[in-house]
């Protein structure tokens, strides 16, 4: 039932673009695999190969320091409604800070939030989708403005203090490169 593409096709961009959730995998050598939950207009589709999503502030950053360490990375959109689908997309990742030339330009194709955290930069090396027959339908009642209140509330140096607290080193001890690079 599954299907392997070296690129997005046609086909795939329109369900992305349809899709208000996605799923990020990553993990480091040893220690604890990450899958976490992303939404908030957060993901585009910048060619046939390559994708970019925003990555907000948040509890944790192990999305950075898997990258860091090994640039994994996977990420799967599925249907919710009428049509089952899952798609999953394979690749290696690259991080893009705020301090990093390409920042304003990616930054640029996103609605503007204080909370902005990240870039995350996906080469695809394998497009897979299969049917999503056991995928549940839901109906999306729409976005949660929890998190842009709290970024809202805290403000530019609220943040920044958060990440410092909790953003520097994920779950395994191991740097995020948020304030530094990692050699």
């Amino acid at each position: 039932m599954a299907e392997r593409y070296t690129a997005l096709q046609d086909q795939h961009i329109r369900f992305i673009r349809e899709q208000h959730l996605f799923f990020v995998g990553t993990a480091g050598a040893e220690g604890f695999i990450n899958v976490s939950p992303k939404g908030m207009d957060t993901f585009r589709v910048t060619g046939p190969s390559e994708v970019v999503w925003l990555n907000l502030t948040g509890s944790g950053n192990e999305s950075a320091a898997h990258v860091a360490e090994n640039g994994r990375m996977t990420i799967m959109l599925c249907s919710f409604g009428k049509q089952p689908l899952i798609m999953r997309l394979y690749g290696r990742a690259r991080v893009v800070h705020p301090r990093d030339e390409s920042w304003a330009v990616l930054l640029g194709l996103f609605p503007a939030d204080v909370g902005a955290r990240q870039i995350f930069q996906l080469s695809l090396e394998l497009v897979q989708t299969s049917c999503g027959y056991a995928v549940p339908r839901y109906e999306l009642k729409g976005e949660r403005p929890t998190l842009a209140n709290w970024s809202e509330k805290k403000g530019p140096e609220g943040i920044e203090q958060y990440w410092r607290e909790k953003n520097t080193v994920s779950l395994d001890g191991k740097p995020t490169g948020l304030f530094e690079t990692i050699d």
